[in-house]
């Protein structure tokens, strides 16, 4: 049996917040093994990435994820008690609850409503400066998700919960204000989602047959008995928050266009190309870094000793950038993804695994739905110029973006 390489560092918490998304690649590169063992928060960490890494992580039968995501993760991103840090029976019931509402017919309606949204707003832009692409799409996306999912919201209130649900977002690996606007942001939320579904259940707001709201509002466990107010104001704003946060990857589309304009024909009326440019968006660009699990019992993988309880991290950047996986990995090339059949461990930007019995995000096809729709409005309904600005993306910083969230100006509309 071979040991699993160790980093040298007594605890390396803060060289993961400095290094971001390349942390665990470069020490896998460092070693010339894609496992070795850290210590994150005072705690020894297993660190993982490629395919078989990924099959491996996916093991319900190995992993659970009780007690595996940092708590400042849980009190800003998903939520204490979200279907994230579920296992077994009671993940399957919660997460076939989301699932429930992921049918094509409601995907494609949550396009619309964004289609609707966008084209609406073309007429604003048109007339004023600068747009800030990021906060606009944000935004347009708030409104849309929240219509979808039966969710009232008046035009007053956008802004602000759409500054609430970015906070979250931005929250987990982030220290100082950063995280406080994320803790603060979630207590809001969670008070907000909460009076929602208390309305909902007591008939002052109806909820459409089918949404979201109605679905988690509803819900019984094995025992017939409703969700805790807050858990089910935690896994409606599991729904609402990612869908807000689809808005990073329509972003990097729209700079992925502007680096490589022959795409902008391609796309254009092509389905079959538009597919293969989204899903080369979600694995060339960084969104979540890693994911956490714990092992359940001991057991043996690839000669390496994985003893109960250790925490273990998913490399999910460096999973999408293996070479072994990803020729020409830093190389943005949608044609990889031409005829491209699905590989469930391979292409990892939202998890691995199975969407319905393991812990793969439940909105990742409605990610792919939105971001094609943004495609296909950016190079058919309207045309735009994109001002010099500073558009380089830190790797350092979780999450990434653009620092001027993409400007575009000069927007008309296309017949």
């Amino acid at each position: 049996m071979s040991s699993i390489p160790v980093d040298r560092s007594p605890d390396s918490t803060l060289a993961f917040l400095r290094e971001g998304y390349r942390f665990i690649g470069k020490r896998c590169e460092r070693y010339g093994s894609d496992i070795f063992q850290t210590r994150l928060l005072l705690e020894p960490t297993i660190c993982l990435r490629g395919r078989p890494a990924a099959e491996l992580f996916y093991d319900n039968e190995r992993f659970r994820r009780r007690g595996a995501m940092p708590m400042r993760a849980q009190r800003t991103l998903t939520g204490v008690g979200g279907v994230q840090g579920l296992d077994d029976a009671a993940h399957r019931a919660r997460k076939a609850m989301l699932m429930s509402v992921m049918t094509p017919v409601a995907i494609r309606q949550l396009g619309q409503l964004f289609d609707d949204e966008w084209r609406a707003r073309i007429p604003t832009w048109e007339r004023s400066g600068p747009v800030v692409l990021h906060d606009e799409v944000a935004r347009m996306l708030t409104r849309a998700v929240c219509a979808w999912a039966g969710v009232p919201l008046a035009d007053s209130d956008v802004a602000r919960r759409t500054a609430e649900l970015h906070a979250m977002i931005e929250g987990p690996a982030a220290v100082g204000p950063r995280y406080l606007r994320g803790r603060l942001g979630r207590r809001r939320g969670e008070r907000w989602a909460g009076d929602v579904v208390d309305r909902a259940r007591t008939g002052t707001l109806p909820a459409p047959e089918g949404s979201a709201l109605r679905v988690i509002a509803e819900h019984r466990d094995d025992r017939g008995r409703p969700l805790p107010r807050r858990i089910a104001a935690v896994d409606l704003l599991n729904l609402i928050r990612p869908t807000v946060a689809v808005g990073r990857f329509v972003v990097f589309a729209a700079l992925a266009l502007h680096d490589h304009p022959h795409w902008r024909e391609r796309v254009r009326g092509d389905e079959a190309a538009t597919e293969s440019f989204v899903q080369e968006v979600r694995r060339y660009y960084p969104l979540f870094a890693v994911a956490a699990a714990r092992v359940r019992r001991p057991f043996e993988w690839a000669g390496h000793h994985f003893p109960q309880g250790r925490r273990v991290l998913l490399d999910l950047y460096g999973t999408n950038h293996h070479p072994e996986l990803w020729p020409g990995p830093e190389q943005f090339r949608p044609d990889r993804f031409a005829g491209w059949r699905g590989d469930p461990f391979s292409l990892v930007p939202q998890g691995g695994g199975d969407h319905l019995t393991g812990h793969r995000c439940a909105g990742e096809w409605i990610t792919i739905e939105l971001v094609k729709r943004a495609v296909t409005n950016l190079t058919t309904a309207m045309s735009y110029r994109v001002p010099p600005q500073d558009l380089a993306l830190s790797l350092r910083r979780m999450t990434a973006q653009p620092p001027s969230g993409l400007l575009i100006d000069g927007v008309r509309r296309t017949a």
